[in-house]
């Protein structure tokens, strides 16, 4: 019986830009299919670095790194448009089109898919809602708080139910109480089957669940403990 492969795994994989000193050094982890990770680690330590591995937005300087159980370095420049659709992605900076609405910014991935239109704003309106952002479907980003933006920007990334959701400190700009309903929005989007890794700086937060820690330390950073 064949096991399903991880949705991420690093072989000593490094990461260095340009000819500077390496930023990630010798990380070697296993994301499975399904699992629920924090990535944890004061600021500097390398998580967004890694994040970006794992979004394909860097390659590794060494070592090997495998998406899905495909080896990146062999797989072929038309097929990372489709392996990349399977990711959802939450950028520190956001990245909202400011010329949409707050609902269409949410249901832009799945207009971009063909998805019939009545059942995008529909899913997107409830979303919208569930994420406190019920009276702001029409705003535009430019309009709305740091912290809105960052309910926005969560919602358009969870809203095709992406194999792997990958967020880059999506708590940073809310209060705690709002912190809670976002991270229990990704765990209701891990139990449909979707892999969830999450960089956060915050550690107190990161402990109220019993969710596995992949830790970084500053400078060339190396894991305090293996991600299984």
């Amino acid at each position: 019986m064949n096991e399903t492969p991880a949705v991420v795994r690093f072989e000593s994989v490094a990461v260095r830009y340009g000819q500077g000193p390496e930023i990630l050094s010798d990380i070697s982890l296993s994301f499975e299919a399904g699992s629920f990770h924090f990535v944890t680690g004061p600021s500097g330590a390398g998580k967004s670095t890694l994040l970006r591995l794992m979004y394909l937005a860097q390659l590794p300087a060494r070592g090997v790194m495998f998406l899905f159980g495909r080896n990146v370095h062999s797989i072929p420049r038309r097929a990372l448009p489709e392996l990349r659709r399977r990711i959802g992605v939450v950028f520190q900076d956001f990245r909202l089109l400011d010329h949409l609405s707050a609902l269409d910014n949410v249901t832009l991935p799945l207009r971009v898919a063909g998805v019939d239109q009545k059942l995008v704003r529909e899913h997107a309106t409830e979303l919208l809602r569930w994420v406190g952002l019920a009276d702001k479907v029409r705003a535009r980003p430019s309009t709305l708080s740091g912290g809105e933006q960052q309910r926005l920007a969560i919602a358009r990334a969870v809203i095709n139910r992406p194999s792997l959701l990958i967020a880059d400190e999506p708590t940073g700009n809310v209060d705690d109480r709002m912190a809670m309903r976002l991270l229990h929005l990704f765990e209701e989007l891990n139990k449909l089957g979707t892999t969830v890794v999450i960089a956060t700086h915050n550690e107190s937060l990161a402990a109220r669940f019993r969710h596995p820690r992949f830790d970084l330390k500053n400078g060339p950073s190396r894991p305090t403990t293996e991600a299984r």
